[in-house]
């Protein structure tokens, strides 16, 4: 671990255009505000089969989920900003983490979220802003060892909460996701503190 927290940004859309991959660029700005290095990554960057266990057994972890889970784990935390799918997360999201959960060679499985902080937010048209699908990934991910803040933001109506620089226009929601994002890089700085006097 670094002696400056490291967190590690994305979105759980695909879509070029995408409203959360907004919000999780704003999030990246929040971090790095928060005294964080703060790096922003496209999923779409990292194109994955569906996972199989098949395909596990006779071919391996695909070289883009290593990729993914080598950049993860050089992160001390996440900022995610997931898009609600029928009122839940979205498949690409839930890929992500199914690929880059598994063991691999000497690697144990959950090697890149174990111990690790992460803040959740969703961005959406609808009236909740995709409050729904937060549950589930904040329910996914303490289950697989992460440490989720308890803030965390949805924004409704998103279509109109963003400029055309990406910037979110309403003063309440980007007070909102400093916080997050303030809150998850104080418990890394803090994590590091304690570590440093071990």
């Amino acid at each position: 671990m670094s002696d400056k927290p490291k967190v590690l940004c994305f979105a759980g859309s695909l879509r070029k255009d995408s409203l959360n991959k907004k919000l999780a660029r704003a999030a990246c700005e929040a971090a790095t505000k928060a005294g964080a290095e703060a790096t922003y990554v496209d999923l779409k960057d990292y194109p994955m089969p569906i996972y199989d266990g098949d395909i596990e057994a006779e071919s391996g972890i695909p070289e883009n989920a290593r990729k993914l889970r080598t950049l993860m784990k050089s992160h001390d935390a996440f900022l995610i900003a997931s898009p609600e799918y029928n009122s839940t997360l979205s498949a690409a999201l839930k890929n992500a983490v199914d690929w880059t959960s598994r063991p691999d060679g000497d690697e144990k499985s959950l090697a890149c979220f174990n111990g690790k902080f992460a803040g959740l937010m969703a961005a959406s048209p609808g009236a909740l802003g995709g409050l729904r699908g937060l549950v589930t990934v904040r329910s996914m991910l303490s289950n697989i060892s992460v440490i989720v803040v308890p803030e965390q933001i949805a924004i409704s109506k998103a279509q109109e909460a963003f400029d055309g620089e990406g910037k979110l226009t309403d003063a309440k929601n980007q007070q909102s996701l400093e916080k997050i994002a303030a809150r998850v890089v104080d418990l890394v700085r803090a994590q590091i503190a304690l570590k440093a006097r071990v």
